[in-house]
């Protein structure tokens, strides 16, 4: 009985654990709440709702949904692909999928102005078609999509790893196509997983600034989304910047919260 009880005993932190673990916390929250008391909260709704502040909003709302789109249509077979396949050099594969999430985002900018720009790997022929990408509303999905796929991808990939297989060997056992394993059996068992995915790659997508600014500009409008507009504004109304800011702290807190509620943050 007393080996029991032992077994059972909670095992607890060690005390000093507690302090380098306030810090980290207070790293975090302070640069927030010093944002929040430079709020002008007698003009806020003023400084948001400026004529250039909806516009920029509106277009990061399009775009990052569009990208999140193509995030969905690429990242579901990208994550099947990892998850379900087995062959040589997959791991290579699945480190150049990820790249985006630790490559710069500046870097990965640069990346697709020398793909899709006028002079670019791919460009220079779409130019002779009249297909102009770079330095337009189009340039910014393809910069949003490019480093918020990875977070659709990972988020499904392990969800798929976590269901397992058995569901799927028991439909193709029934005489199922791959295709209708898929569609009846695999992606219904993982759409938590999928949902998840796809509002963190719209986080990623709303959030984007270094990419969308190599390869899209910042053309009103066309291009500047809220991230650029709050860096401009940056250096013209401080009071706006800060405004325009908190609304993206709230959509972000709003998102993770939604992703939290559904247990999938781990799977990242």
């Amino acid at each position: 009985m007393l080996r029991r009880r032992a077994g059972r005993a909670p095992v607890g932190l060690p005390t000093w654990i507690y302090l380098p673990a306030v810090i980290g916390i207070a790293f975090v929250v302070l640069p927030l709440v010093a944002m929040l008391a430079k709020v002008d909260w007698t003009d806020f709704f003023g400084l948001v709702t400026s004529e250039s502040s909806i516009a920029a909003l509106k277009l990061s709302l399009r775009t990052a949904a569009a990208s999140t789109l193509l995030c969905v249509v690429f990242g579901v077979p990208m994550a099947a692909v990892l998850a379900r396949s087995n062959f040589r050099g997959l791991r290579v594969l699945r480190s150049l999928i990820l790249l985006p999430l630790v490559l710069p985002p500046v870097v990965g900018g640069i990346a697709l102005l020398y793909t899709f720009g006028r002079k670019g790997l791919l460009g220079e022929r779409l130019e002779m078609w009249g297909i102009h990408i770079a330095f337009s509303t189009t340039a910014v999905v393809l910069a949003q999509t490019f480093v918020a796929l990875p977070f659709l991808v990972v988020s499904l990939e392990g969800a798929m790893r976590t269901a397992g297989r058995r569901y799927e060997s028991v439909a193709a056992t029934l005489g199922a196509r791959p295709t209708t394993v898929l569609r009846r059996v695999t992606l219904p068992l993982v759409l938590p997983g999928l949902l998840s995915g796809a509002v963190l790659a719209f986080a990623r997508a709303l959030g984007e600034f270094g990419a969308t600014l190599t390869f899209a500009g910042s053309l009103q409008g066309v291009t500047r989304t809220l991230p650029l507009e709050i860096y401009l504004q940056r250096e013209t109304d401080a009071d706006a910047a800060v405004a325009l800011s908190l609304v993206l702290v709230v959509v972000a807190v709003v998102i993770i919260v939604a992703v939290r509620g559904r247990g999938s943050v781990s799977t990242l």
